[in-house]
């Protein structure tokens, strides 16, 4: 009795297992069978290579000054749009007119003293033709008239010097441009006694700016001068803006053993939106594919147990059996197997879709995803 009552459980315990076993199958494999279907287009697919890049002027000059002094005026602020020649600031003139003034002096008693060496040697000459003075009274009065006209020439370079000083003091505009920085104020002191200091940086065109960014050693054989560059920028993320490549700069960077190569993206700024200083995601366009079949990129992500992709429609409950085919296979829809195989061009992160040679296969088929597990041994 005893026995038989074991064997009842045994039978029961079994069954009960079994049951909960082939309802968890189940229920996986419903689950499974649930897919997300996209239909096969076909138009342009982009490869591209992503970095990021900083947007810079295409010229950009800063302001100095050559003499010092402390600051009298300000003529020009931050964003203002100055000429050629514009006078930006001022010097205080007092110590460069007083300079003038003094070479000027200077330079009109030097001239005196010229004018009375050169009398005094046409004397000395004519009394030594007399001969009544001796040939080293004349010689001391040639050289003290060539020594008086060097003083002349010497003061006259030095009023120059002075004069240049002077008109120093005024700082003006070398270039076209736009104020994009001014780093002193009225009243402050100007030390230009080793270098020259900075005053102002013009920016000479904003409607022509540079895109500088980084390129990974991987990607930059794939980047060519005069590729197709889209990037955006976070002031206007919906906003997308293109440029060229103009330069592919030979010098390498290295970062924590990671080199790139600088690249160089000329972009038109016709509408003023872009500023010197804003960071942009940059796509550079290095390979294009025209009227081709294309699918989602979302198809070919990998998933776990997810190695594949197979076309047909989905049943009326949109489930279907799962499929086990060797990877890059599926039908054919004529009964014959094709091998899917990806085309140069991959995935662009612009339109987020991939190419795929889909023998047999037309636009508007849907896609579907199979899973396959390999054998266990």
């Amino acid at each position: 009795m005893k026995n038989k009552t074991k064997a009842i459980l045994g039978v029961v315990s079994v069954v009960v297992i079994a049951a909960f076993v082939w309802s968890l199958a189940g229920k996986k494999t419903g689950e499974a069978a649930r897919f997300l279907t996209a239909p096969v287009t076909r138009g342009t697919v982009i490869q591209s290579v992503t970095t990021t890049g900083t947007l810079e002027a295409l010229t950009t000059v800063k302001v100095g000054s050559q003499v010092s002094g402390i600051i009298a005026e300000i003529h020009a602020d931050f964003n203002d749009r100055v000429k050629k020649g514009q006078v930006l600031a001022v010097l205080d003139p007092t110590p460069f007119v007083a300079a003038v003034n003094q070479t000027k002096a200077q330079l009109e008693r030097a001239r005196i003293q010229a004018l009375d060496a050169e009398a005094k040697y046409k004397r000395q000459q004519a009394l030594f033709e007399a001969k009544l003075v001796s040939e080293d009274q004349l010689e001391t009065a040639r050289a003290a008239y060539h020594q008086a006209l060097a003083q002349v020439t010497e003061l006259e370079a030095a009023l120059e010097r002075a004069e240049t000083n002077y008109r120093y003091s005024v700082i003006r505009a070398p270039i076209d441009g736009v104020v994009v920085s001014r780093d002193y104020d009225v009243g402050q002191t100007v030390a230009a006694s080793f270098q020259a200091p900075t005053l102002f940086t013009i920016a000479e065109d904003l409607t022509r700016m540079r895109l500088t960014c980084d390129v990974s050693e991987a990607d930059i054989g794939q980047v060519k001068v005069g590729q197709t560059v889209l990037f955006s920028v976070d002031s206007y993320p919906e906003k997308q803006f293109t440029g060229r490549v103009a330069q592919i700069r030979l010098s390498p960077k290295i970062t924590n053993n990671v080199v790139t190569y600088p690249v160089v993206v000329e972009v038109e700024n016709n509408e003023g939106l872009l500023l010197p200083g804003m960071t942009a995601e940059v796509h550079i366009q290095v390979a294009k594919a025209e009227d081709v079949l294309r699918i989602p990129a979302s198809a070919l992500r990998f998933r776990p147990e997810m190695l594949g992709l197979a076309v047909g429609s989905n049943r009326a409950n949109g489930n279907a059996p799962a499929q086990r085919r060797e990877p890059g296979r599926g039908s054919n829809r004529g009964g014959a197997s094709s091998r899917r195989e990806p085309r140069p061009g991959g995935g662009g992160a612009e339109d987020k879709l991939a190419t795929v040679y889909l023998p047999g296969e037309k636009p508007s088929d849907p896609l579907r995803p199979f899973f396959y597990k390999p054998a266990t041994t």
